[in-house]
Protein backbone atom coordinates (compact mmCIF):
# COMPACT_ATOMS: atom_id res chain seq x y z
CA UNK A 1 0.00 0.00 0.00
CA UNK A 2 1.23 3.41 -0.93
CA UNK A 3 1.51 5.60 1.84
CA UNK A 4 1.29 9.93 0.98
CA UNK A 5 2.39 12.86 3.66
CA UNK A 6 1.56 15.96 2.04
CA UNK A 7 2.82 18.11 4.49
CA UNK A 8 6.29 16.42 4.31
CA UNK A 9 6.13 16.63 0.91
CA UNK A 10 5.04 20.61 0.95
CA UNK A 11 7.29 21.07 3.75
CA UNK A 12 8.00 24.96 3.22
CA UNK A 13 4.29 25.27 3.07
CA UNK A 14 3.03 23.32 6.30
CA UNK A 15 6.32 23.61 8.72
CA UNK A 16 7.44 27.36 8.39
CA UNK A 17 9.17 28.72 11.48
CA UNK A 18 8.26 30.62 14.26
CA UNK A 19 11.14 33.55 14.43
CA UNK A 20 10.72 34.18 10.63
CA UNK A 21 8.30 35.12 8.14
CA UNK A 22 8.60 32.99 4.93
CA UNK A 23 7.93 34.01 1.15
CA UNK A 24 6.21 30.61 -0.48
CA UNK A 25 4.45 30.26 -3.74
CA UNK A 26 1.23 28.47 -3.52
CA UNK A 27 -0.28 26.03 -5.90
CA UNK A 28 -3.38 25.38 -6.73
CA UNK A 29 -4.70 22.56 -4.46
CA UNK A 30 -8.49 20.99 -4.03
CA UNK A 31 -10.21 21.42 -0.95
CA UNK A 32 -13.83 20.64 0.72
CA UNK A 33 -14.80 24.27 1.95
CA UNK A 34 -18.42 25.52 3.64
CA UNK A 35 -18.31 29.53 4.28
CA UNK A 36 -20.35 30.92 6.71
CA UNK A 37 -20.09 34.47 9.55
CA UNK A 38 -19.79 35.20 13.27
CA UNK A 39 -18.27 34.37 15.97
CA UNK A 40 -16.17 30.77 15.62
CA UNK A 41 -16.08 30.16 19.33
CA UNK A 42 -19.60 30.45 19.68
CA UNK A 43 -21.54 29.82 16.30
CA UNK A 44 -23.37 26.83 16.08
CA UNK A 45 -22.53 27.16 12.24
CA UNK A 46 -18.92 27.14 12.56
CA UNK A 47 -19.66 23.73 14.48
CA UNK A 48 -21.80 22.36 12.00
CA UNK A 49 -19.07 22.94 9.42
CA UNK A 50 -16.39 22.02 11.03
CA UNK A 51 -18.20 18.16 11.56
CA UNK A 52 -19.64 18.44 8.03
CA UNK A 53 -15.61 18.65 6.91
CA UNK A 54 -14.10 16.02 9.05
CA UNK A 55 -17.17 13.43 8.18
CA UNK A 56 -16.16 13.65 4.68
CA UNK A 57 -12.61 13.38 4.69
CA UNK A 58 -12.51 10.88 6.98
CA UNK A 59 -14.65 9.28 4.39
CA UNK A 60 -12.47 10.14 1.85
CA UNK A 61 -9.61 8.43 3.10
CA UNK A 62 -11.26 5.41 4.55
CA UNK A 63 -12.64 5.04 1.18
CA UNK A 64 -9.40 5.61 -0.72
CA UNK A 65 -7.22 2.97 1.77
CA UNK A 66 -9.28 0.40 0.87
CA UNK A 67 -10.48 0.94 -2.46
CA UNK A 68 -8.52 0.26 -5.84
CA UNK A 69 -6.51 3.17 -5.29
CA UNK A 70 -5.02 1.47 -2.01
CA UNK A 71 -3.24 4.63 -0.78
CA UNK A 72 -3.01 5.55 2.86
CA UNK A 73 -2.34 9.45 3.46
CA UNK A 74 -2.32 11.43 6.37
CA UNK A 75 -5.65 13.76 6.99
CA UNK A 76 -4.31 17.33 6.37
CA UNK A 77 -5.52 20.35 8.85
CA UNK A 78 -8.27 22.50 9.07
CA UNK A 79 -7.75 25.85 7.14
CA UNK A 80 -10.06 28.82 7.61
CA UNK A 81 -10.52 31.87 5.52
CA UNK A 82 -11.18 35.16 7.45
CA UNK A 83 -12.84 38.48 6.06
CA UNK A 84 -15.02 41.02 7.01
CA UNK A 85 -17.25 43.58 4.90
CA UNK A 86 -15.39 46.31 6.98
CA UNK A 87 -12.06 45.11 8.06
CA UNK A 88 -11.76 47.45 11.46
CA UNK A 89 -14.00 44.67 12.67
CA UNK A 90 -10.93 42.61 13.24
CA UNK A 91 -9.47 45.16 15.10
CA UNK A 92 -12.07 45.97 16.89
CA UNK A 93 -12.84 42.21 17.82
CA UNK A 94 -16.65 43.09 16.48
CA UNK A 95 -16.82 39.26 15.78
CA UNK A 96 -20.44 39.09 14.70
CA UNK A 97 -19.37 40.91 11.34
CA UNK A 98 -16.68 37.98 10.51
CA UNK A 99 -16.82 35.65 7.64
CA UNK A 100 -15.06 32.74 7.42
CA UNK A 101 -14.26 29.69 4.90
CA UNK A 102 -13.56 26.60 6.52
CA UNK A 103 -11.76 23.95 4.45
CA UNK A 104 -10.10 20.86 4.64
CA UNK A 105 -7.20 19.94 1.91
CA UNK A 106 -7.53 17.12 -0.15
CA UNK A 107 -4.79 14.89 -2.52
CA UNK A 108 -4.83 15.59 -5.94
CA UNK A 109 -6.32 11.70 -6.57
CA UNK A 110 -9.36 12.69 -4.96
CA UNK A 111 -12.05 12.98 -8.10
CA UNK A 112 -15.09 14.91 -8.03
CA UNK A 113 -16.93 11.07 -8.23
CA UNK A 114 -14.94 9.71 -5.14
CA UNK A 115 -15.92 13.40 -3.69
CA UNK A 116 -19.96 12.82 -4.81
CA UNK A 117 -19.46 9.10 -3.70
CA UNK A 118 -18.63 10.14 0.10
CA UNK A 119 -21.01 13.07 -0.04
CA UNK A 120 -23.91 10.01 -0.48
CA UNK A 121 -22.66 7.99 2.21
CA UNK A 122 -22.16 10.35 4.82
CA UNK A 123 -25.79 11.74 4.14
CA UNK A 124 -26.55 7.75 5.05
CA UNK A 125 -24.46 7.36 7.91
CA UNK A 126 -24.19 11.05 9.65
CA UNK A 127 -26.24 13.30 7.93
CA UNK A 128 -24.51 16.34 9.43
CA UNK A 129 -26.44 19.33 9.23
CA UNK A 130 -23.76 21.28 7.20
CA UNK A 131 -23.36 18.41 4.78
CA UNK A 132 -25.84 20.38 2.02
CA UNK A 133 -23.20 23.91 2.07
CA UNK A 134 -20.06 21.59 1.35
CA UNK A 135 -18.21 22.03 -1.84
CA UNK A 136 -15.22 20.74 -3.61
CA UNK A 137 -13.42 23.10 -5.55
CA UNK A 138 -9.51 24.60 -6.48
CA UNK A 139 -8.05 27.27 -4.46
CA UNK A 140 -5.07 29.17 -5.60
CA UNK A 141 -3.49 31.96 -3.35
CA UNK A 142 0.01 32.60 -5.13
CA UNK A 143 2.50 34.40 -3.53
CA UNK A 144 2.31 34.35 0.19
CA UNK A 145 4.12 35.88 3.38
CA UNK A 146 3.65 33.45 6.54
CA UNK A 147 5.01 32.73 9.52
CA UNK A 148 4.56 30.18 12.34
CA UNK A 149 2.10 31.54 15.52
CA UNK A 150 2.43 29.49 18.93
CA UNK A 151 -0.15 30.60 21.14
CA UNK A 152 -3.73 31.18 21.83
CA UNK A 153 -5.29 33.37 19.05
CA UNK A 154 -5.58 36.45 21.42
CA UNK A 155 -2.39 36.77 21.02
CA UNK A 156 -1.78 36.54 16.95
CA UNK A 157 -1.51 40.37 16.72
CA UNK A 158 2.35 40.28 16.94
CA UNK A 159 2.74 37.39 14.35
CA UNK A 160 -0.01 39.03 12.16
CA UNK A 161 1.81 42.54 12.20
CA UNK A 162 5.23 40.73 11.22
CA UNK A 163 3.85 39.22 8.10
CA UNK A 164 2.55 42.13 6.74
CA UNK A 165 6.11 44.24 7.39
CA UNK A 166 7.52 41.63 5.91
CA UNK A 167 4.95 42.43 2.80
CA UNK A 168 5.74 46.36 2.85
CA UNK A 169 9.31 45.25 2.80
CA UNK A 170 8.84 43.25 -0.63
CA UNK A 171 7.30 46.38 -2.18
CA UNK A 172 3.72 44.52 -2.18
CA UNK A 173 0.32 45.33 -1.44
CA UNK A 174 -1.78 42.60 0.62
CA UNK A 175 -4.51 40.77 -1.24
CA UNK A 176 -7.13 37.90 -0.51
CA UNK A 177 -7.72 36.88 2.83
CA UNK A 178 -6.32 36.21 5.97
CA UNK A 179 -5.84 32.62 6.45
CA UNK A 180 -4.90 30.42 9.30
CA UNK A 181 -3.87 26.86 9.14
CA UNK A 182 -4.44 24.92 12.65
CA UNK A 183 -1.30 22.36 13.22
CA UNK A 184 -2.97 21.93 16.33
CA UNK A 185 -5.47 19.58 18.01
CA UNK A 186 -6.90 21.99 20.22
CA UNK A 187 -9.14 19.76 22.05
CA UNK A 188 -5.67 18.34 23.73
CA UNK A 189 -3.45 20.99 23.97
CA UNK A 190 -3.06 24.09 25.77
CA UNK A 191 -3.72 27.51 24.31
CA UNK A 192 -0.22 28.17 24.76
CA UNK A 193 1.13 26.00 22.88
CA UNK A 194 -1.20 25.94 19.98
CA UNK A 195 0.44 26.07 16.69
CA UNK A 196 -1.23 28.16 13.58
CA UNK A 197 0.20 29.13 10.90
CA UNK A 198 -0.62 32.96 9.63
CA UNK A 199 -0.28 33.21 5.77
CA UNK A 200 -1.34 36.63 4.04
CA UNK A 201 -1.16 36.48 -0.27
CA UNK A 202 -0.22 39.71 -1.74
CA UNK A 203 1.41 40.95 -5.15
Amino acid sequence: MKIINLKKEDKALYRPFSKDVAIVEVPGFQFIMIDGAGDPATSKEFQNAIEALYSLSYTLKFETKKGVLAIDYGMMPLETLWWADDMSAFTQNRRQEWRWTAMIRQPEFITRRMYDQAVAKVGTKKNPVALDKVRFESYVEGRCAQRLHIGSFEEEAVTIAAVHERIDQEGGTEKGKHHEIYLSDMRKTAPEKWKTIVRQPFG
